[in-house]
């Protein structure tokens, strides 16, 4: 069976194969059926698309089987899905929805109160647990992927719309062709081997790419089974595997961590599973990973837009993401002057010692398969410039061409594999009354990405109040699940640079050791001084994964920390 080009041809190839290709719970679907549902949803998509408007729709669900079935939906229509994140609130999620141009909305009933008192004008919303729903779909049951495939669709074809970081306001709509997934999926296929008898497991959300990209994309190309969890669950993942015969999962490097702070089973080994595919693990966990349950992790780099990739080999260096894919011309290079960065170079512990001079971001030389943005012109010349691709992500190349990463560019933070734009925190919380000023920026996790620290400048004659300040983050409706600060600090006065700018290299450089009291947020959104046993066993965190805590001092006793580039 060759390559296919589109695709609605890998889902229309599903027809007539009645092996089991989806499961979730008790449900277990064939290709078979998989196909037929996404026929009559196909079906369904083109008789509620406007004649005239752009043939887009949004979904917004949890990892249930509605949310593949309307992906190859989309395939045979011709349409594009825009993956909705349910950790987005009020006005920014009804941006989200109103800037990709969704003319459908896909939804459950769990995620009603999301929508409530949105005013989202020529959006026809579909309620997939309803009995309305069932009725509205019921007339179509009897299509066939091969009657519902729309003429014209190719390997051009629009098929996702899929949201990046916001880290300069709002989030983009990164555009990926029907050709460019479907390559994507039988790119993995060719390099993991995925077979027919294989069974995906989705546990991270598909409104995200790595879901979509690096798990359905290529389960659908090699012709195997996918098996979804709602949401995930470090508890219940490895009876997920065994009940499904899950073999591939992807994960973010979080996710590896909550698999590891389970409590260890003797059984910890008795499963089929044989691969995980992801980012941001790390060496220490990975090796932790493979350790206990025997499953090795491949950890790998791809731009979201598509620009970039960057592949692991079996010669990588433990901490190295890998070498640039054949098809790209990557190098580090000085932002401001596009000059290439020396190699790095790395002492005796395998540190690196030339940080200053061999960190800069990475680009892509060659020929690259970013399709641009969502109407956002702006965008697209900021990432494309004079004929390179700049991912905005920073790395350092060693000797031989490995290459390590090293942090992002601007002043974006990355928490729990979502990234986040600290102006929008900012803006948020600018609201209370007692701040006079504001700044938000990354302080590394101490696993992987990012956690948010929040300085502020307070108001003459008040006094940080942590029970208040929990009770307005709770009362502020656009404020995400993942924007809380994870850590809170007051300053006198906000340090500012000589052109008035908030001087965020200052603030990250004095990380929890600037002299005061750093309130560290806990269970239940509360907050209470980062000291004592809470600071202990945080600290204990950093030095268990190998990673220097914010701001740590030298012995020498200097202020600065540790290069991002040596977090490893």
């Amino acid at each position: 069976m060759g390559s296919a080009g589109t695709v609605a041809e890998l889902v229309q190839r599903q027809w007539g194969d009645h092996r089991p290709g989806l499961r979730h719970r008790d449900t277990v679907l064939s290709h078979h059926q998989v196909a037929s549902g996404a026929a009559a949803r196909a079906a369904l998509l083109a008789d509620l698309l406007p004649a005239g408007g752009e043939p887009h729709l949004g979904v917004l669900l949890d990892n249930t089987p509605e949310f593949p079935l309307w992906l190859s939906a989309a395939a045979l229509a011709g349409a594009a899905v825009a993956g909705i994140n349910p950790t987005r609130r009020g006005a920014e999620l009804a941006r989200d929805i109103l800037h990709t141009d969704c003319r459908v909305l896909v939804t459950e009933r769990a995620h009603l109160p999301l929508l409530d008192g949105l005013d989202l004008p020529g959006v026809r919303l579909l309620v997939t647990d309803t009995d309305a729903y069932a009725g509205l779909l019921a007339p179509y049951a009897g299509a066939a992927p091969g009657d519902t495939a729309r003429k014209g669709v190719g390997p051009a074809t629009r098929m996702l719309l899929y949201f990046t970081s916001g880290s300069t306001g709002a989030p983009k709509a990164a555009i990926c062709t029907q050709g460019r997934l479907a390559a994507a999926g039988q790119s993995l296929v060719d390099h993991f081997g995925v077979r027919r008898e294989d069974v995906h497991y989705i546990c991270m959300p598909m409104f995200h790419g790595n879901a979509v990209i690096a798990d359905w994309a290529p389960a659908l190309a090699g012709g195997a089974a996918v098996a979804l969890r709602r949401r995930f669950s470090a508890s219940g993942f490895l009876d997920d595997v065994r009940a499904h015969g899950a073999t591939y999962f992807t994960y973010v490097g979080r996710a590896v961590q909550y698999l590891l702070a389970t409590p260890e089973r003797p059984d910890d080994r008795e499963h089929p599973l044989r691969l995980g595919f992801g980012t941001e693990a790390g060496a220490v966990d990975a090796a932790r990973f493979r350790e206990r349950f025997g499953v090795r992790l491949v950890e790998g780099y791809g731009s979201s837009e598509g620009g970039a990739a960057i592949q692991r080999t079996a010669d990588t260096p433990e901490r190295a993401i890998g070498r640039a894919s054949v098809r790209d011309d990557l190098a580090v290079v000085d932002p401001e002057t596009g000059e290439e960065r020396p190699p790095a170079r790395f002492d005796r512990a395998g540190r690196l010692v030339n940080g200053a001079e061999s960190i800069g971001e990475l680009v892509n030389r060659g020929r690259t398969p970013f399709e641009g943005y969502w109407r956002n012109e702006a965008a697209d010349a900021q990432r494309v410039r004079g004929g390179w691709y700049w991912t905005g992500d920073l790395f350092f190349r060693d000797a031989d061409g490995f290459l390590y990463f090293a942090g992002r560019t601007d002043d974006r933070l990355r928490v729990d594999s979502e990234n986040l734009a600290a102006a929008m925190i900012e803006n948020i919380l600018a609201r209370w009354p007692d701040a006079a000023a504001v700044a938000v920026y990354a302080v590394p996790d101490p696993v992987a990405g990012d956690q948010v620290m929040a300085a502020l400048a307070m108001r003459e004659g008040a006094a940080f109040d942590p029970s208040a300040f929990a009770a307005f983050l709770a009362a502020q409706p656009d404020l995400g699940t993942k924007m809380a600060p994870a850590f809170v600090r007051t300053v006198p006065a906000m340090p500012v640079t000589a052109t008035n700018k908030v001087h965020r290299v200052r603030l990250r450089r004095e990380g929890f050791w600037h002299g005061g009291t750093v309130w560290h947020r806990g269970p239940g959104g509360t907050y209470a001084p980062l000291d004592g046993e809470r600071l202990t066993a945080l600290l204990g965190e950093y030095e268990a994964h190998g990673h220097p805590a914010p701001g740590t001092r030298s012995p020498d006793g200097a202020g600065d920390p540790a290069p991002s580039g040596e977090r490893g």
